[in-house]
């Protein structure tokens, strides 16, 4: 598949918003302590995809009732489902000088991740996290992602890239009063 840059100037995919908030302190606090670990921007990218898999529950997994859009509130509460992971992994990605874009997919409802920026092209990256039957890896060759769409039943890769979250996306987030709220209202499609 050929991922679309809906955005042509790259640096859009460098900038902060009200989701990707990559300026906040305990963002830039966490981008921080990866940062001195890493040698290079790959390791870097794996270390900050890594972080996101493998500390930050998602929700559903976890049974946490609790919604986290923004990338700091996601850090700071330690939860979020694939959407909130995908916007906390872009903002610690943008904090260090990494090209992120979101991207989605469709199975029963819209799935989120990113696609990060390195060697001149861009990677799809799966932050959900890790359970029976899931295995998402930090990849820049095949992908490892945590599904695979199933054409014949018509779900999908989207091949947009977006430099901000899906409008579709953020409203539901947005307007959640809670995780199981949330489940009722997720976009089938975008």
């Amino acid at each position: 598949m050929e991922l679309i840059q809906k955005t042509p100037d790259l640096s859009a995919y460098l900038a902060a918003d009200e989701a990707i908030d990559h300026d906040h302190p305990r963002v830039r606090e966490v981008a921080g302590g990866l940062a001195r670990q890493a040698e290079d921007s790959y390791a870097y990218a794996r270390l900050a995809f890594e972080f996101v898999r493998d500390t930050i529950p998602h929700s559903q997994d976890s049974g946490d009732p609790r919604v986290t859009w923004r990338a700091s509130d996601v850090l700071e509460q330690r939860t979020g489902i694939c959407y909130a992971k995908a916007h906390a992994l872009a903002a610690l990605l943008r904090a260090e000088d990494i090209p992120t874009a979101l991207c989605y997919q469709r199975f029963d409802v819209v799935h989120g991740l990113v696609a990060v920026r390195l060697d001149g092209a861009w990677h799809r990256q799966d932050p959900r996290g890790n359970k029976p039957g899931v295995n998402a890896r930090f990849s820049l060759g095949r992908e490892q992602l945590a599904f695979t769409p199933d054409h014949a039943a018509r779900e999908e890769d989207y091949p947009e890239l977006y430099a901000a979250p899906h409008p579709a996306v953020l409203d539901v987030l947005k307007a959640a009063t809670d995780r199981p709220h949330l489940w009722e209202t997720l976009p089938a499609a975008l």
